[in-house]
């Protein structure tokens, strides 16, 4: 991925940060001589260390191709993305001062690289739903568990699915939050996106804003 200095984030907190809070990632594998991508809900176990970034855990549908061609030897690509939003010219000073000014987009991705593996065993794949379960159904009122639903039932579920199982091996952030700007353009992407009030507008606003900070 293309990362300027200035749009880099290396810190592995910030980065476990933004894909547990964004867990629908882009898997890519490079299949036969062809690129295939899925998106998939992720689990993130945390790694041993600093040194460890940890293992991404995921499962696609039997009848989905994309395991079929995985080897010991395949890399895989999953793509977090976290906030975006279009950045308008109306927002810089220099608008109307000399004009020369063009909008743009600010977003913050996180790109993990490592081996894939692809797991059938049951234990496993009922640990995984399970721990994914888990995490989503947190926020809800009466949090439900695969537990719950009759256990032949279950058992039928995990014959469809596959498993995945990535250690990352390298991972790469980049927050393009508009740290190119001088201090008053930036404060007024910080307003005109407040203005906005959506949800995309203000968690975009914030990041521009926490960059703004330091």
């Amino acid at each position: 991925m293309y990362i300027p200095r200035h749009n880099a984030e290396t810190r592995i907190p910030v980065l476990h940060s933004l894909m547990r809070a964004h867990p629908l990632a882009a898997l890519v594998t490079l299949n036969a001589g062809d690129l295939i991508a899925s998106h998939l809900p992720m689990v993130l176990e945390p790694g041993a260390n600093d040194a460890d970034f940890g293992t991404l855990r995921a499962h696609v549908s039997r009848a989905n191709s994309q395991w079929r061609e995985v080897s010991e030897t395949t890399d895989a690509l999953a793509i977090f993305a976290g906030p975006h939003h279009y950045i308008s010219t109306a927002w810089y000073p220099g608008t109307y001062e000399d004009g020369e000014e063009v909008p743009t987009w600010n977003y913050a991705v996180v790109h993990a690289y490592g081996p894939i593996r692809v797991i059938h065993d049951p234990a496993w794949l009922l640990a995984h739903v399970s721990s994914l379960t888990d995490v989503h159904e947190a926020q809800m009122p009466r949090p439900w568990k695969v537990s719950d639903a009759p256990s032949d039932f279950i058992a039928a579920q995990l014959k469809g699915i596959v498993g995945f199982e990535i250690p990352i091996r390298r991972l790469e952030g980049k927050w393009k939050v508009s740290q190119n700007r001088t201090r008053a353009e930036r404060e007024g992407v910080i307003v005109g996106l407040a203005q906005l009030d959506t949800p995309e507008s203000l968690a975009m606003s914030e990041m521009v804003a926490k960059a703004l900070r330091g």
